[in-house]
């Protein structure tokens, strides 16, 4: 089994792939991300373990870019004690586990060989609407074959709706999902977003994927308008 250890603390790197050496991994070490993803696009790996904050490029965005490029060697991203959001950033951002610093070694084999064990996820389906499509795994959203920007919050509504096209979601079952049923604003942020969304995946292209049902919710239109 080949582990790829990315950490910038050189004296922890070393000590944790002598540890795993002698647990039987094959062990490749880089101390910052540059590094790291350049080792991670040119070899084959099991697991990759990604240290969080590292000069050059950080874990967060070494995942992303392998992400992005359909890579699905499941990845373990080391973060801080108190770094709650760090460990649910990671997470969302494609991360399949994640081990917080100062960690036990054997909670980290543990950790490493479940991985293994599990393998590379699959990739996840590309949702679509006609010529609308959203890729969950690289965060792209395309129409017609033009790329389309969206922020994280405009991508996930739009995820939502795709993800039940055809069928009127409610202001509050899309907040229950894209934000979280604690969510105490003003329902009508759901209205402010879906306004962003008409303006970047419909009026340049003069569609009406959106569809507001007066009463109801909102409809994404399977067909594209």
């Amino acid at each position: 089994m080949r582990i790829l250890l990315v950490d910038d603390e050189v004296s922890l790197a070393e000590g944790v792939r002598r540890g795993l050496v002698a647990e039987g991994f094959a062990v490749d070490v880089a101390h910052d991300g540059i590094d790291g993803l350049w080792l991670a696009q040119e070899n084959s790996y099991d697991v990759i373990v990604l240290d969080l904050m590292m000069p050059g490029m950080s874990g967060w965005k070494v995942c992303a870019a392998l992400r992005d490029a359909g890579d699905w060697t499941p990845i373990l991203m080391l973060t801080a004690r108190d770094g709650e959001w760090d460990e649910v950033e990671s997470l969302k951002g494609g991360a399949d586990d994640h081990v917080t610093k100062p960690f036990s070694f054997a909670v980290l084999v543990a950790r490493i060989r479940a991985l293994v064990r599990r393998g590379a996820p699959e990739r996840p389906a590309v949702l679509t609407a006609d010529d609308l499509t959203l890729d969950p795994g690289t965060r792209r959203v395309t129409r017609a074959g033009t790329e389309i920007k969206l922020t994280s919050r405009e991508f996930a509504v739009l995820e939502y709706l795709l993800r039940h096209a055809g069928q009127v979601r409610s202001k509050r079952e899309v907040i229950g999902n894209v934000w979280d049923e604690d969510f105490e604003g003003d329902p009508n942020i759901v209205e402010v977003y879906v306004g962003h969304l008409r303006r970047k995946i419909d009026r340049p292209f003069g569609r009406t994927t959106i569809e507001t049902v007066r009463g109801a919710g909102y409809r994404l239109s399977v067909h594209g308008g």
